[in-house]
């Protein structure tokens, strides 16, 4: 919480920063682009290190050659590595994704489990991308710490650490949990739009009047308005 701001207070700011944030992304959405529980945990366990943009363009021909677990658990890894190589560490990615298929075929009948204690024990698979998948494959409410909810968290004065799992505990504590999934990706579309990792655009950000850490970023709101970023496409 922000120095001298009680519980209660940062509760309501919190929130306050909630609304603002939906007011301001109202189409706020996983950015990544799936069609069931499998794609999405592909394509997520893909996005380490890159973009969603970048996983978009690969993941059509992917989920082509490999449409399912029992695809990805006999394909050559050396095949996918072609498919996925612009997305960064490539080799390791496509030994995960071997894995992945294998360990889903033999566990879980192919399918994808809809349990936490279930998801974080796949390869390649942690709390946060398990938090993605149970939000928004199957509804189940989690908050995702990717780098941008862990940068905004701190900024937000939402928790001072930078520890995940301390972050999702100490976000999630002040918020009602229906809210998790949708304000993880309003935070995170805010992280990436304005209030970036170097200079963010405090000048013009919705929730400036609402947030301690204004300031450590271009104050002015002509000079802050060239540093938004479009909406991806």
């Amino acid at each position: 919480m922000a120095v001298g701001e009680s519980r209660v207070a940062t509760v309501r700011r919190a929130r306050r920063i909630d609304r603002a944030l939906a007011l301001a992304y109202p189409d706020a959405k996983c950015e990544l682009d799936f069609t069931s529980p499998f794609q999405l945990l592909v394509a997520t366990i893909l996005s380490a290190q890159t973009t969603d943009r970048r996983v978009n363009a690969v993941t059509p021909a992917l989920f082509a050659a490999y449409p399912d677990a029992d695809a990805l658990a006999t394909a050559n890894p050396e095949d996918i590595e072609t498919i996925i190589m612009s997305t960064g560490f490539f080799r390791a990615k496509a030994k995960t994704l071997v894995a992945l298929g294998v360990a889903l075929q033999e566990r879980f009948g192919g399918g994808v489990p809809g349990r936490m204690a279930d998801l974080v024990t796949l390869p390649g698979v942690g709390r946060k991308t398990a938090n993605v998948v149970l939000g928004d494959a199957f509804g189940v409410p989690g908050i995702t710490t990717d780098t941008h909810v862990l940068r905004l968290s701190r900024r937000f004065g939402w928790t001072d650490s930078d520890e995940p799992v301390v972050v999702e505990s100490d976000v999630a504590s002040l918020f009602e949990r229906r809210e998790w999934t949708l304000l993880s990706h309003r935070v995170i579309w805010h992280g990436r739009r304005c209030c970036h990792a170097r200079n963010p655009a405090c000048g013009v950000c919705p929730v400036s009047e609402l947030c301690p850490s204004f300031g450590v970023g271009e104050t002015s709101v002509e000079k802050a308005a060239k540093l938004l970023r479009e909406p991806r496409s």
